[in-house]
């Protein structure tokens, strides 16, 4: 005996709330597939993102340092785990789908570029006229165009929700561009908790790096409301250790996790929405933090960015990576037959420079520089 598609589907009718996705009341896929025996939709979405080649990608991909900066700062990828961690967390407390919100939550960064905010605002920059980058809408070309894993369709065919909750992330750092997808529209609760799971897993693993990087200080921290509210709850005083940033850091993604959970389900309490409908009509996001919570988070993020992210030493790196990326652009829009067969049969299919734009983005920080040594340094084999 084994539990049956069937089941499982019966069973999140019987224990989710009214206005979480059900599986059974998907879209469906672009392109007609027999579902799995005991794989819900999702689920086999989840899957089907996981194999995939830009998924793997993510290893070796920026968050804050570059890859061979340290091999204990955080990746795309395992900024990837942890986002789905917590949205699941979230996701079950809140009787939502945790199969869809895991599912989107995989997805949510396939499209970013070689060196993270960097790679994308040059790539943006050289297709201003034809578009412009953006690595959410980039993402959702990669699952429904770029990964060629199945012979009767392109893409990996996923379900319609997935594809939404992809495109219409959204953070301080994500603008979506919804097309096709009822912008107008809210994405569902699954959807939204990815938007507050990404900027808890940043927010708090980024000062984390920070922290370990030494570009950071303990002491510059004392100036912020939450720092100084996890410290005194822990009982850490200036004289800060490694295992203090550990036990810091865990409480701050505890209260962050809390906070939204207790927030949403108020105003869900409130509400009362009774149907997905009802959620994607409301004209903001449930899934949210509290206001007093928002406050220390922008006074957070404001730190970051002033102290982290615009580092001479960050900065540097970005430039360098903004400098190496357009270099490699131009070398191959100059002379196409210097790129891989496969890119050269593909730019005969479509937009030569967005077939470039899709071949840089793919890369990993790791490829991306070896690429740099081979069209540049005259004693690199190519």
């Amino acid at each position: 005996m084994f539990t049956d598609r069937n089941q499982l589907e019966a069973l999140e009718a019987q224990t989710l709330a009214p206005y979480a996705q059900l599986s059974r009341a998907s879209r469906g896929r672009r392109y007609p597939e027999k579902e799995h025996d005991y794989r819900t939709a999702y689920q086999r979405d989840r899957d089907r993102i996981l194999h995939t080649t830009a998924f793997r990608r993510l290893e070796y991909k920026t968050q804050v340092f570059v890859n061979h900066e340290g091999d204990h700062y955080r990746t795309r990828l395992t900024h990837t785990l942890e986002v789905a961690q917590i949205a699941r967390t979230i996701a079950r407390a809140l009787r939502l789908n945790e199969d869809l919100t895991e599912a989107i939550a995989m997805a949510h960064d396939l499209g970013h570029t070689p060196f993270g905010h960097a790679g994308e605002a040059v790539l943006h920059e050289i297709m201003a006229n034809k578009g412009g980058f953006n690595h959410n809408t980039q993402g959702l070309r990669i699952v429904e165009v770029l990964e060629q894993r199945y012979p009767n369709f392109p893409g990996l065919n996923l379900t319609w929700e997935v594809r939404e909750g992809i495109v219409k992330h959204a953070t301080d750092y994500d603008t979506p561009e919804a097309s096709g997808y009822e912008p107008e529209l809210r994405a569902t609760l699954e959807g939204q908790i990815i938007n507050v799971a990404d900027e808890i897993a940043y927010n708090t693993h980024d000062l984390d790096d920070g922290l370990r990087s030494g570009l950071v200080h303990p002491r510059q921290l004392w100036q912020l409301e939450i720092w100084r509210e996890a410290c005194q709850a822990l009982n850490v005083g200036e004289d800060f250790s490694q295992m203090d940033r550990n036990r810091v850091v865990r409480y701050l993604i505890n209260i962050e996790v809390s906070d939204v959970i207790y927030t949403t389900a108020e105003r869900l309490r409130q509400l009362k929405p009774t149907s997905v409908e009802e959620v994607r009509q409301h004209p903001s996001d449930l899934v949210t933090f509290s206001p007093e919570l928002r406050a220390k988070n922008k006074e957070l993020k404001n730190f970051l960015m002033k102290n982290l992210y615009r580092h001479w030493r960050v900065m540097r790196m970005q430039e360098k990576a903004k400098r190496l990326l357009r270099q490699l652009f131009e070398a191959y829009a100059s002379e196409p037959h210097q790129l891989p067969l496969s890119v050269q049969r593909r730019m005969q299919k479509g937009d030569p420079d967005r077939v470039i734009c899709d071949y840089i983005a793919g890369m990993t920080d790791r490829f991306a520089l070896q690429e740099y040594r081979k069209m540049f340094d005259p004693n690199e084999r190519v």
